[in-house]
Formats: structure tokens, sequence, C-alpha cells
């Protein structure tokens, strides 16, 4: 059995945060509290949705272990991770509790192992074109409800779950273990084949570490996000 390990430390959230606090972060006021009550909802959806596109996925592909331990659901006791959860709010990014699997169950080894990492990817993208269109509804439909107070918080909700979906497929999709995206190439290159590949998993961690402090990964995520985003920017405003 193989699990899609993710084994992230606390003292890194800890340190994301106390870097984050140094750089100006404006952490534990008010209006900080208030604008991650608003983006909870988004949270708890994408990272709940993307675990649970894994386990189906891999169930319905004929491996019996997600549904076995009961993750083949979208309650968020059974996907939620505390350090992830933790993570997404103070540092930007974050993860689920990573679905087990056992690709020996699979008719098509490389195929299905492919099909199950871009699952939970594809379930944030759909997540997020969900949100914009009923956003686009609900501003079609009801314009005056957007000038109240309780049409102002519904409208930043839904802001905030496109944005945490796209930040969460996009993160995912970065070619580094644990990450989906490093899970795909590995399937659709064949890169098991490989020797480097072995010490890629084993330090794969430390590497996503090391590439999120020296802002590495930002390069990536942020024009990728600011790009996706815009595309849904343009369905809401057509």
């Amino acid at each position: 059995m193989r699990q899609r390990n993710v084994n992230p430390l606390l003292m890194f959230v800890i340190l994301m945060l106390i870097l984050n606090v140094v750089r100006g972060g404006n952490f534990l006021t008010w209006d900080w509290l208030e604008t991650h009550l608003l983006m909870l909802p988004g949270i708890l959806i994408g990272l709940c949705f993307h675990e649970f596109a894994h386990a189906f996925v891999s169930d319905r592909l004929g491996d019996p272990t997600p549904r076995m331990q009961g993750r083949v659901t979208i309650d968020p006791r059974a996907h939620v991770d505390p350090v992830g959860f933790l993570a997404l709010l103070f540092a930007g990014f974050g993860w689920g509790r990573p679905v087990q699997i056992d690709p020996r169950y699979y008719k098509h080894r490389r195929r299905d192992e492919a099909l199950v990492a871009v699952a939970g990817v594809t379930m944030n993208l759909l997540l997020a074109l969900l949100f914009t269109i009923l956003f686009k509804i609900l501003v079609t439909v009801a314009p005056s409800f957007f000038s109240t107070s309780a049409g102002r918080v519904v409208l930043e909700m839904l802001q905030y779950a496109i944005l945490i979906n796209i930040v969460l497929m996009v993160f995912n999709l970065i070619p580094c273990p644990p990450l989906d995206g490093f899970n795909l190439a590995t399937q659709i290159f064949g890169l098991q084949k490989y020797n480097w590949w072995y010490k890629v998993m084993q330090y794969g961690n430390l590497v996503l570490i090391a590439l999120i402090l020296l802002d590495v990964t930002d390069m990536f995520l942020g024009p990728a996000v600011s790009f996706i985003y815009g595309l849904m920017s343009k369905i809401i405003f057509l």
C-alpha cells in the first residue's frame, strides 16, 4: 500500500506566520478575523472536495482503500488536516489529509494513477467555475441584494471561494512531491524508472518547504492564480 504522503511540520507553519508578521502581515486584528471568517467556507469546501475527488476516483477504479478508511465523503472531519488548514489560513496555501491509495487494484496502473492525481485539481477548477457561475447568476437575478450588508458578505464569500479553489488547484500542480503535479508528471513520463526519482520522493517535503521559503513558488503561483482569476472575472462581467 502506498500513501500520498504529506508530512508537513507544524514548525514550518509557525515559521511562515513569523515571516509574514516580519514582512508586515496584520494578524489577529478584527479585519484579519473578519476576512478569514469569510474565507472559511471556501477553504473547507476546497480542501474537502479536493480530497474527496482523489478518494472517489480511486474507489471507482477498483481500489477499496479510500472507502474502507471513510474517505469517500465530503465530511470535513474525514479530510481536514489541522496543519494544512493552518497553513492555508496563515501562509496562503494548504492541503487536506492525504488519501491512501493502493495502485495494485488498478487495471491500467499508470493511467489510473494519473487520473487519481489529476482528480483533486480538476475538482478545484470545477468548484471555481461553479462559484463563478453562481456569482454571475446572483448578480444578474438580484443585483439590489448586493447593495445590502448581507449581500456584500455573500459576494465576498463567493469571491474568496473562487480564489481559494484556484490557489489550491495551481499550488497542487507544482511538480514537486508530495503534490499532485509531481504524481501526474511521474505517471505521464514514467519517472519511476530513474534512480533520482526515489531521492526526490524521499526529500520532496524539504524541497517544497525550501522553494516556498525562498519565494520560488510565488514566481509560478502568483501569475498563474492571477491569470486564471482574471478569466473567471471575465465570465462574471460578460
